[in-house]
């Protein structure tokens, strides 16, 4: 693939002006949170804002996303700022990107989704992070491959706008078949990750293991709870999508019981279609978990948008559904009656994860949903299968504990995949 189909903001030299448009919207986003938050992507991806542009429209312009006189603006204002590159807030079309180029010439020009993908690529660590985010970010390039190689056909054709065969554009349908063959090798590599992935899921699903997954906005304090619940050592910048790669630990709840707690890539207003299908292996541990635990930066002035940007990816992945805790992060930056208010709603705990307070509350809430599916019963285990008593204690809730002349009877309530374990040494009525 050629440098320029992957050539992102990157340098912290570069300097960025920002073009959003205003249009109605029913989805408490405002434009300025749009703006906001692109500055925060920018930054991210290590470059500085230089200004902003913006244009009231009820939809964007089919030929330049901004009308021609605006488009005639931002390259003036570009100049006069000395930016080196455009970012536009919302996905250009392959032809959109194409005539802007050519309105606003030597400025190069990136949308969000763009954007995105390469602070994406930056932050991939795992061999699949890396390859979803390659896979993405070639879907999102082969329909833009036109516009990248134009200068190629002009010189190879004599400048030739108007011809339809020659070298040039033989490059260009090399390209175009190199990067389909790279996108079906991609496909069938990160399937065999899929698999391997799905193995250790149906694992857990067969031990029993109640899971549980972090879900939420990027940067609502995911890591920093991961990290104060089970000593992870998981990564936590402030930064947009500081870890992508999912990370599972086990979690030892009040009662006893051991479960497993994944933290997965934070969601984002406007997150590329692309990378949710790109990350659907790794999503899926979001869809198949017992319990989500959605962490909320409750300090956000969007909190409430934010919710509801997560709520969007939760309903495409088709995880919307799954018993769910709303965990208020941050709070020890409100206001005592603003904590008290949130820690009142409905499936919430009001939590201050950095600073270490509410997760004994956000604990027997797990440990409470965790055993709703319990069931008890009797048994009476043999001295030679310790094994099952180790199990007892890591994933059921213990009621009774007696050392006989022949076992370990326990009395335990435990969901149907532990009980069944146990099924061969249930006591007479202990069931």
């Amino acid at each position: 693939m050629p440098r320029e189909a992957y050539e992102v903001v990157h340098d912290v030299e570069e300097r960025a002006l920002l073009v959003g448009i205003d249009r109605p919207r029913t989805d408490g986003w405002t434009l300025e949170d749009d703006l906001a938050e692109l500055e925060r992507l920018v930054d991210t991806a290590g470059a500085v804002v230089a200004g902003a542009v913006t244009q009231r429209m009820e939809r964007p312009n089919p030929r330049t996303f901004v009308g021609s006189g605006k488009a005639a603006e931002i390259e003036a204002l570009a100049r006069e700022l000395s930016a080196t590159v455009i970012v536009f807030d919302d996905e250009l079309s392959p032809s959109q990107q194409a005539n802007l180029e050519e309105l606003l010439t030597d400025i190069r020009i990136i949308d969000r989704t763009q954007l995105i993908l390469d602070i994406f690529a930056a932050h991939a660590v795992s061999h699949e992070g890396k390859l979803q985010v390659e896979l993405a970010r070639l879907e999102y390039v082969l329909p833009r491959l036109r516009g990248m190689w134009g200068h190629l056909v002009a010189e190879r054709l004599g400048g030739g706008r108007g011809a339809r065969f020659g070298a040039g554009e033989s490059q260009l349908e090399t390209d175009r078949r190199l990067t389909r063959r790279r996108i079906s090798e991609l496909k069938r590599e990160l399937k065999g990750v899929s698999r391997a992935r799905e193995t250790q899921r149906a694992s857990r699903a067969r031990s029993g293991v109640f899971r549980v997954a972090l879900v939420g906005y990027t940067n609502a304090g995911k890591s920093t709870l991961l990290n104060a619940l089970t000593d992870a050592g998981v990564l936590v910048q402030d930064q947009l999508f500081a870890t992508l790669d999912a990370t599972t630990r086990r979690l030892d709840l009040p009662d006893g019981r051991a479960v497993t707690l994944t933290d997965t890539v934070g969601f984002i207003n406007k997150l590329p279609h692309g990378l949710v299908e790109a990350f659907k292996s790794t999503l899926d541990e979001v869809r198949e978990a017992d319990l989500l635990l959605h962490v909320v930066d409750a300090s956000h002035p969007n909190a409430d948008a934010q919710i509801q940007s997560v709520k969007v990816v939760l309903d495409e992945i088709e995880a919307a559904e799954n018993p769910q805790v709303i965990a208020y992060n941050k709070t020890d930056l409100l206001p005592s009656a603003e904590v008290a208010r949130l820690a009142a709603l409905p499936g919430a705990v009001a939590i201050a994860a950095a600073a270490g307070t509410g997760l004994d509350t956000l604990l027997e809430r797990i440990a409470v949903i965790a055993a709703r599916e319990d069931r008890p019963l009797t048994v009476l285990v043999p001295y030679d299968r310790g094994d099952l008593v180790r199990l007892a204690h890591e994933q059921t809730h213990i009621i009774a504990e007696e050392h006989t002349g022949t076992g370990t009877r326990l009395t335990l309530a435990a969901n149907a995949e532990v009980r069944a374990r146990f099924e061969p040494f249930v006591e007479e009525g202990g069931a």
